[in-house]
């Protein structure tokens, strides 16, 4: 009986033990990697989802993260700073996008190239965006032009004359 329970404590240990390294890992690599390179900024609505941390995209491959958003005082506007690789070359009349990573993925922001001959440099700005579209204004939309529509059937039906 002894020894059993010496078995069951010492596995647990174990487990708790590789449970501690998995989290410690994950804490460690969790959103602080950080993209060398230019920061860019865009403006948008609303950015429902995003943090600093997510990534920034091009025809679906990752070439920076976010490294902050933040709220601007006059505009009332959210302001996203991205890190850009040094190598990926934006131009100036690029588009930005606030994007799902996949049907249940996080949020990220796909920036789609322009055909500008001048590029973005560090500090710049993208000033064509689209906002976050929100699941759940688009179900209240679905679910309110239903109910209209169901509405209008039953006064139409109430009004015609019966054969």
């Amino acid at each position: 009986m002894a020894q059993r329970n010496l078995s069951e404590l010492f596995a647990g240990a174990v487990v708790l033990l590789i449970t501690a390294g998995f989290l410690g890992y994950a804490v460690a690599n969790t959103g602080r990697a950080s993209v060398s390179g230019y920061v860019i900024s865009a403006k948008f609505e609303k950015i429902d989802g995003i943090a600093a941390g997510a990534d920034v995209r091009l025809a679906g491959v990752k070439i920076g993260r976010i490294v902050s958003a933040t709220v601007d005082p006059k505009t009332y506007r959210a302001v996203v700073h991205m890190s850009v690789q040094s190598d990926i070359k934006l131009p100036k009349d690029s588009s930005a996008q606030v994007s799902t990573d996949g049907l249940l993925g996080g949020k990220v922001i796909a920036l789609v190239p322009g055909g500008d001959d001048v590029m973005l440099k560090d500090g710049g700005e993208i000033t064509i965006t689209q906002s976050a579209a929100s699941l759940e204004d688009l179900l209240g939309k679905f679910i309110f032009g239903v109910n209209d529509l169901t509405t209008e059937v039953q006064k139409t039906l109430k009004t015609a004359p019966a054969k």
